[in-house]
């Protein structure tokens, strides 16, 4: 039989608890409700009923934490909820088991990133592991707020030290400060509105609440090589010695092509007889097929590579790992930037600078945009302020037609004066 008395703090304090087992003391007030002896000497208050024919029992908290009177009132708010039809022991295990931020993040994963490209993926599993899930990895995916959102953010934007490029010795290693990433940020907030937007999908919450974070402003780098600055970048690759590292710069700035694009190329994706490149969506950051006409001087390069690439070999530039391509040309460009005196051009800005010729020679938005492979309009917009050039001298070309023609004006008083002379 039940031991049963009326609990109070003398009482639990008083409890003697038996070697080997644990042993509960019932109150008499509150039916079910228990001060639960531990071996060990902790108490606890518990509450046991029955919900849909099973027996249950629910632990409330423990002693001296919660008291006599607390752990009573407790109950009854219990006892309430048990006979309106609901379980509480279910709705605690169901708070247990709740998706955690942990979690989210790992389905986000496993799901979603192999659908993009491997760098994009790469770069977002980072973001993930090393930023969001330290922060948030324990918090119920239900718990996060705009508000966490959008201090989370600003966090990411304030940057963090980070080691000096320049070491004296691997060992001695000076920390500069704080560096602003705000577009770190921006690349943070569309990665965590994707994933609390599948997390809606997958009805694990019902709002987004990274929708409508604040986008910090981007300041898009335009660098575009001068003539004179591409004639000696022309010389530079000529006498390079890394023929192969050359003639991947060359096609990037021929091709308007990404330089992963470029490394990425195989002999079966270009027909030389219609002068066409038809990259496979593996390589393009559009992840679709994307096809553009190549000039006769890339045509010149893939037929001189033919010649040296061992036969059989299926890359346009194999690099030094077998039945891979190259995998990295950033000494060679370091080398380039210095004898050509382009030290602050990127290899992405000859794409930019590819663009900026198209328009220069009158092409259209919509024609660069598919030579470089846009998905957005938006993205080709950011060339749009070359085109001022043609419009202005399209415009000045109107107003000549209508610029007043000089005309001979006479002077009134010669004109007198002349007549009365005459006269």
């Amino acid at each position: 039989m039940a031991n049963r008395l009326k609990l109070n703090e003398k009482l639990l304090r008083d409890a003697e608890p038996v070697k080997g087992k644990s042993y509960q003391i019932f109150d008499t007030e509150i039916r079910g409700l228990a001060a639960k002896v531990q071996p060990s000497g902790n108490r606890a208050f518990t509450l046991d009923y029955r919900f849909a024919g099973r027996q249950r029992r629910l632990t409330i908290g423990r002693w001296p934490e919660w008291s006599v009177t607390a752990a009573r009132e407790r109950a009854r708010e219990l006892r309430r909820m048990i006979d309106e039809g609901q379980d509480p022991l279910a709705a605690k295990e169901e708070l247990r088991e709740a998706p955690r931020v942990s979690d989210m993040i790992d389905r986000y994963i496993r799901e979603h990133l192999p659908k993009l490209s491997p760098t994009n993926a790469k770069d977002q599993i980072s973001m993930l592991k090393k930023m969001v899930e330290p922060a948030w990895g324990n918090r119920l995916v239900t718990e996060i707020t705009k508000s966490d959102v959008a201090k989370f953010l600003d966090f990411v934007a304030e940057g963090r030290p980070r080691p000096s490029k320049q070491k004296p010795n691997n060992r001695a290693r000076k920390l500069q400060g704080h560096k602003p990433t705000p577009i770190r940020a921006n690349r943070m907030g569309e990665t965590l509105r994707k994933m609390f937007t599948l997390a809606i999908e997958w009805e694990w919450r019902t709002d987004n609440p990274a929708q409508g974070f604040y986008r910090r402003i981007e300041q898009a780098r335009e660098r575009f090589l001068s003539p004179e600055e591409l004639t000696r970048l022309a010389a530079v690759l000529d006498s390079a010695e890394d023929q192969r590292a050359a003639s991947i710069i060359r096609m990037c700035m021929l091709t308007g092509a990404r330089l992963g694009e470029v490394r990425q190329a195989r002999f079966e994706q270009f027909n030389l007889d219609y002068a066409i490149w038809s990259k496979p969506a593996s390589t393009t950051k559009q992840r679709k097929i994307h096809r553009v006409p190549i000039s006769q001087e890339v045509v010149a390069i893939v037929r001189q590579r033919q010649l040296v690439v061992p036969s059989g070999n299926p890359w346009l530039f194999p690099g030094d790992a077998v039945g891979k391509p190259v995998q990295e040309i950033r000494r060679f460009w370091i080398k380039v930037q210095c004898e050509a005196d382009i030290p602050d051009v990127r290899i992405h800005d000859l794409r930019h600078t590819f663009a900026s010729l198209l328009v220069s020679g009158g092409a259209s938005l919509e024609i660069i945009g598919r030579l470089l492979g846009h998905s957005q309009m938006q993205t080709t917009q950011r060339y749009a302020h070359l085109m001022e050039s043609p419009l202005r001298a399209g415009v000045d070309s109107v107003a000549s037609i209508f610029r007043p023609r000089p005309q001979l004006v006479h002077d009134a008083d010669r004109d007198t004066d002349k007549g009365q002379r005459s006269a």
